[in-house]
């Protein structure tokens, strides 16, 4: 309790300083939106004060810096719209998967970064788009950063770009940085990376983690490592649409793989089409297998034989993404004329250890 009354002490001294040492000075420097955040948001404050070991006079400096770049950056605007479409079809920034520790990932596929003085500004703006849309929504859950360097050569070193993307996690977005993993850093940029460990300063060095191939999997598991890493992740970047594991999962390279429990209703259905040979129904070619409950009228036992015929017809298929596997794939159908039945069950199945957050939206019901 005694705790909690110094951090509320310390969030309260540290607005009432920044309302009266800063903002009358430099309102015009920064976006009001941030500053009526900073009145409501005690968690937002304390990251701050957090990340600057709650000395209230550098906190200060830090969210007079933080609100400035925001204001610059327009922060709260960016969109996936109000970004160029090519920044994403690159494919060089993007979250996907999560470390051993249950922490989101942050790619930066170095070999697909060219350094450009014409497109800094916009490539530093997609930055600042992913970790904000990723604030937004986890509230001060920490980020691992992955710098893919394989493959790399000189003309796609830039220190400028690295250091910004350190200086967000270091000024910009306090207390979200779990750790940098740099994989195959090539030996001629290890002098150039000695200064990336002067910019986190010596509270930070021990975030930064050098690996390989072989050792890698010490941090993130080999299901959220791409093939060349030593991993078993099949994902593919492609856009659109915007990846985004928090917003969706993105399809495997071969589609939804049927599961032992879809080959054994095929085959049923495969028996029950032998037994049925006049049957005139054909199932359609996206015609899906209906987990329908098990309360059923009862007009008759062979109405109830009939009706389990044809929605077993319908064969249930599984899409297997790689945080949820969704059941059915694709279409959801409510019963049939006959039994009058309107009911239906979707099965979504958490496949990691962590929990998931999914929205349902564009359902379309034809009854």
């Amino acid at each position: 309790m005694a705790e909690q009354d110094n951090r509320a002490v310390l969030i309260n001294e540290t607005r009432q300083r920044f309302e009266t040492e800063y903002v009358p000075a430099k309102s015009d420097k920064y976006d009001s939106r941030d500053l009526e955040r900073l009145q409501q948001d005690d968690s937002w404050v304390d990251n701050f004060l957090i990340w600057r070991h709650d000395s209230v006079d550098e906190t200060l400096k830090m969210i007079d810096e933080s609100f400035q770049w925001r204001k610059e950056y327009a922060v709260h605007d960016l969109t996936e719209s109000s970004l160029p479409k090519w920044l994403f079809e690159v494919g060089a920034l993007y979250l996907h998967g999560y470390d051993k520790e249950g922490h989101k990932i942050f790619w930066f596929k170095v070999k697909l970064h060219t350094k450009d003085a014409k497109t800094q500004f916009e490539k530093k703006k997609l930055v600042a788009f992913w970790l904000e849309r990723y604030a937004r929504r986890e509230h001060g859950k920490p980020l691992t950063v992955v710098f893919d360097m394989a493959e790399t050569g000189l003309s796609n070193m830039d220190l400028d770009f690295v250091r910004y993307i350190i200086g967000c996690f270091k000024v910009y977005y306090p207390n979200y940085l779990s750790k940098i993993v740099i994989f195959e850093l090539p030996w001629i940029m290890n002098a150039a990376f000695k200064l990336v460990k002067s910019w986190l300063g010596p509270d930070a060095v021990g975030f930064l983690k050098t690996v390989n191939k072989n050792d890698i999997q010490e941090y993130i598991s080999a299901e959220y490592l791409p093939p060349h890493m030593g991993g078993t992740d099949t994902f593919k970047y492609y856009y659109p649409p915007l990846v985004d594991d928090d917003f969706q999962t993105p399809l495997c390279e071969n589609g939804p793989i049927a599961s032992e429990d879809e080959t054994e209703s095929k085959e049923e259905i495969d028996m029950e089409n032998k037994e049925n040979p006049d049957s005139n129904e054909e199932p359609g070619p996206s015609s899906k297998k209906t987990n329908l409950t098990d309360q059923m009228s009862k007009p008759e036992e062979t109405d109830k034989v009939d009706s389990k015929a044809k929605n077993a017809k319908k064969a249930l298929t599984t899409f297997k993404g790689l945080l949820l596997h969704i059941s059915p794939a694709e279409e959801l159908h409510f019963g049939s004329k006959e039994t009058g039945e309107k009911k239906c069950l979707i099965v979504l199945t958490n496949v990691t250890k962590n929990t998931v957050a999914f929205k349902v939206s564009n359902i379309w019901f034809m009854l």
